[in-house]
């Protein structure tokens, strides 16, 4: 009988090496373990890697393959495309419970000992061994590479300090102080941004992949470990800090490429799994489909900005970190005005750019608020993109002259040099206000969506506002307070100020390439 058969109870009473041999139980390698308990969820149709989205057909196929192969796996790709979180999601494929010999630093298979501890203990006490029950969780072992990361981290060293307390030579293989790889023995050791490794760190782990043995200085140590390893690499590491060398690579049986979501649900899905919206703040905000369709749009933009670096990637977290940021815009709102509900606004979205400037890498460096605009012509892009889905296109409308144009009621009382400002933290009340002064605004929105409540009508305005000014029939300039929307023409003569310095040299404000 297995082990993995018996009850919790039953383990307990399993405390000694003659107890887990008459229980039946017969060891496994941790691949093996990995393989078999996949096999059993693919039969029994139990989802492998839960909370994973957008994979099920390209990502997890391979990473099954490779496990069911019992291969070391490399996870290639740009950051933010969930490698460490399906590294770490493999310990569910490992039996809940192994046992090891008690006190054994490298968690020694009570009937396969591999230390000189475990073997003594056994050779002296036999089946009064005394054996304990080491949970999966614990199985895992993560270490992300960088530059001060050392063969003794990783592999080990001989220990003076253990040496001299133990009052043994060095040349007794017990002063030696075993590094992580050896102590995750029957587990799965994680590196992550392997290229980061030094050359010469990658070049010790050949062995281990290999044979499953470690050398450590002058010590003849021949120990098999029993280890799943999984790294993670991003592409960009390959050219900018460094590469993975290629016999490593060699050793590396299967490497998979991870990618981003490829449609806009699977990226909504994500972000709602990963965005920490707090109970309140889900009390006080009410959202709507469009503004979770803005923010993941913003990502596409920014994947194929041509501001943005495209080899450094877009992570997920910045849509994660966006709608935080939304949400909490609202809130904050809400806060100040002493409302008790409220309503999600696009000068929220507009307000989530802090949360975009740290997420993207600019193929140009500038000032500091580079970034910034950058972020802000990105939340632009995306409401452009969605403009169409809900409003007909203007540019259409300019073309074909004989079509009646929605939009000539609002562009007139623009061009008679009205003016309108959206105050980010105004109260509701007021926000309908200056909305409601735009003659033939709430026209347009009820003769399209006629059906929608009245907070929605007003989200729509505002979202139409936005969206003529980025087809260049009204204007839009940032404030210190918020959005003022007026005509494009008197814009023109009036350079919106964007928080820097007016009399900075010109050639000060040039952007400069990223070296």
């Amino acid at each position: 009988m297995a082990y993995a058969q018996l009850s919790s109870p039953e383990l307990q009473q399993i405390t000694t090496l003659g107890a887990l041999k008459k229980s039946g139980y017969k060891s496994r390698s941790v691949k093996q373990e990995l393989r078999d308990n996949l096999i059993t969820k693919l039969q029994s149709k139990e989802e492998v890697f839960p909370g994973i989205f957008g994979y099920e057909e390209t990502v997890i196929p391979d990473l099954q393959r490779a496990i069911l192969s019992m291969h070391h796996i490399n996870l290639l790709g740009l950051r933010g495309q969930a490698k460490t979180r399906i590294a770490r999601l493999m310990v569910d494929l490992l039996d809940e419970y192994i046992p090891v010999v008690e006190g054994s630093e490298l968690n020694d298979d009570p009937l396969q000992p591999l230390s000189i501890f475990a073997k003594n203990l056994i050779a002296e006490r036999g089946d009064d061994t005394p054996v304990s029950w080491m949970h999966r969780s614990d199985r895992y072992t993560e270490k992300l590479a960088t530059p001060d990361v050392s063969v003794a981290d990783l592999i080990g060293d001989a220990d003076p300090i253990k040496a001299a307390t133990l009052k043994l030579p060095y040349s007794d293989e017990r002063v030696i102080h075993f590094g992580l790889i050896p102590r995750s023995h029957r587990g799965i050791f994680v590196i992550n941004e392997l290229p980061d490794l030094q050359a010469r760190i990658q070049v010790s782990l050949f062995n281990i992949l290999q044979e499953g043995d470690i050398q450590i200085r002058g010590f003849k140590v021949r120990l098999p470990l029993d280890i799943q390893f999984v790294f993670t690499a991003n592409p960009e590491d390959y050219t900018n800090r460094g590469s993975i060398v290629t016999p490593l690579k060699d050793r590396i049986d299967s490497q998979i490429i991870t990618h981003y979501p490829k449609s806009i649900e699977i990226g909504k899905r994500i972000t709602r799994q990963e965005a920490r919206i707090k109970p309140a703040q889900e009390g006080l905000v009410t959202t709507n489909e469009l503004v979770r369709d803005l923010v993941e749009q913003v990502a596409v933009e920014a994947r194929g900005s041509e501001f943005v670096d495209a080899k450094s990637g877009v992570s997920a977290r910045l849509t994660i970190a966006a709608y935080e940021s939304l949400i909490s815009a609202a809130e904050r709102r809400a806060l100040i005005n002493g409302e008790k509900k409220t309503y999600v606004r696009i000068a929220d979205f507009m307000a989530a750019v802090p949360a975009l400037t740290g997420k993207v890498e600019l193929v140009y460096e500038g000032e500091q608020e580079g970034a910034g605009l950058v972020a802000e012509k990105l939340m632009g892009k995306a409401i452009r993109t969605y403009f169409l889905n809900y409003f007909p296109d203007p540019d259409k409308q300019k073309k074909k002259k004989t079509i009646p144009n929605p939009y000539k009621t609002v562009q007139d009382w623009f061009g008679s040099g009205n003016t309108v400002d959206v105050l980010n933290d105004s109260a509701d009340k007021e926000y309908r206000k200056s909305l409601d002064e735009v003659p033939g605004l709430r026209d347009i929105v009820a003769f399209l969506h006629p059906n929608e409540d009245k907070d929605t009508t007003y989200f729509l305005m505002e979202f139409c506002l936005h969206g003529l000014a980025e087809h260049s029939l009204i204007s839009r300039n940032r404030v210190t307070a918020g959005t003022q929307f007026k005509d494009l023409l008197s814009s023109m003569f009036t350079m919106p100020s964007f928080g820097g310095d007016e009399d900075e040299d010109e050639e000060e404000e040039k952007p400069r390439r990223r070296r």
